[in-house]
């Protein structure tokens, strides 16, 4: 159900959202959503490609097997998130965030402008912004 009408706003931000509303077809509604309620847009989300997994601040956390990551969530306080003593909620925690290349994350906002944030020369977030005004 539609809340909002189309081009309502002026201009809708997003600010590392994208990559926790779920799997892809989840973060294309969000895309199209955005889009289409804003008559402008600034999305941001972090680089899957970024050694330092931005939630978990552990290296290539984002690449490990899942086995792994629920281990180092029921062992130790990661990021954003203390000790998990559960394992189930361990698993839907470390499942639960899906990072975008640059490629998905721009085929989810066609016309877009990007920009990379960089830190050290690498690409640390990417952020598209467009305006049907």
């Amino acid at each position: 159900m539609e809340n909002f009408q189309s081009n309502e706003f002026d201009i809708v931000f997003s600010n590392s959202v994208i990559e926790h509303v779920g799997d892809y077809d989840r973060q294309c509604q969000m895309a199209n959503e955005v889009m289409r309620v804003g008559k402008g847009y600034f999305v941001q989300t972090p680089n899957l490609f970024f050694p330092i997994e931005p939630h978990f601040v552990f290296p290539l956390f984002q690449f490990m097997p899942i086995n792994l990551r629920v281990w180092l969530l029921t062992n130790f306080a990661l990021g954003w998130y203390d000790k998990v003593t559960d394992k189930q909620l361990a698993t839907r925690i470390a499942t639960s965030i899906k990072l975008l290349n640059k490629r998905k994350f721009l085929n989810l906002f066609p016309g877009a402008k990007l920009y990379e944030e960089k830190f050290f020369g690498l690409t640390k977030s990417f952020i598209v912004y467009g305006e049907d005004i």
